[in-house]
């Protein structure tokens, strides 16, 4: 596969819906930024395949029984990229478990979240949620969508922001980057999806919320689909 330099993009604009969920990590508040280049890119090299299975790394195990540290995650390093490549293959095949490495550990979960049953609300709402929007994003590409082949994720870094402990039902602080986008080509059209929210555990990213951070219904929702790579961002919320 042809491989796409690092490219720039600037803040855009990114489709909310309106309801607040309870113990959700919504709501714009001011943070502080990190000061990195415009945008991150990571190009994952042979993500999927034509045809067949879609093809997939290893992905380090997460250190969610470690505490909390305030490394800033990388978009280019090894376990992001196999992690991005895991949350292909789960929407490609519409099976959501294959993404499991990518998404925000439980172990991590309990430690950050300062509510009275934080893993019950991780497997009812947060990771329940997780499975809908994959299955909807799925849906989204249709029959064809073993023929989807990712060609890069943005991550827009210089938007991220430290959330501070205390803010959004927290009881750990995390590095938070709203609006990353998967960039595919799919019968020769280049088109894109958005990850609502990756958060940090650790210096390593990780998605927390796919289709969408607020929602008014228990459907699964897909991320401001746009043709081309669509636009990251914007900053905000937790």
């Amino acid at each position: 596969m042809k491989k796409v330099l690092p490219t720039v993009t600037g803040p855009g604009l990114l489709l909310a819906l309106v309801s607040l969920a309870a113990a959700s990590c919504a709501g714009p508040r001011p943070g502080s930024a990190r000061p990195v280049t415009p945008a991150s890119t990571v190009t994952p090299a042979g993500t999927a395949r034509p045809a067949g299975s879609p093809a997939v790394e290893p992905v380090p195990a997460p250190p969610g029984q470690l505490p909390q540290t305030r490394a800033f995650p990388s978009a280019h390093s090894r376990a992001f990229h196999a992690e991005m490549i895991s949350l292909w293959a789960a929407v490609v095949t519409g099976q959501a478990r294959l993404a499991r490495p990518a998404f925000f550990p439980l172990s991590a979960y309990t430690q950050v979240k300062a509510i009275a049953d934080p893993a019950a609300d991780w497997h009812s709402r947060l990771y329940g949620e997780f499975r809908l929007d994959v299955a909807a994003a799925h849906h989204y590409l249709g029959r064809a969508a073993r023929h989807a082949a990712l060609l890069r994720v943005i991550v827009p870094a210089a938007q991220a922001s430290w959330i501070d402990p205390g803010v959004c039902a927290n009881g750990v602080g995390y590095w938070h980057a709203a609006g990353a986008r998967l960039v595919y080509r799919q019968r020769g059209q280049v088109r894109s999806i958005g990850i609502a929210s990756l958060i940090s555990w650790r210096g390593r990213w990780y998605v927390v919320h796919f289709g969408a951070v607020l929602r008014t219904g228990s459907a699964g929702i897909v991320g401001t689909p746009a043709a081309g790579p669509g636009v990251p961002g914007p900053p905000g919320g937790c």
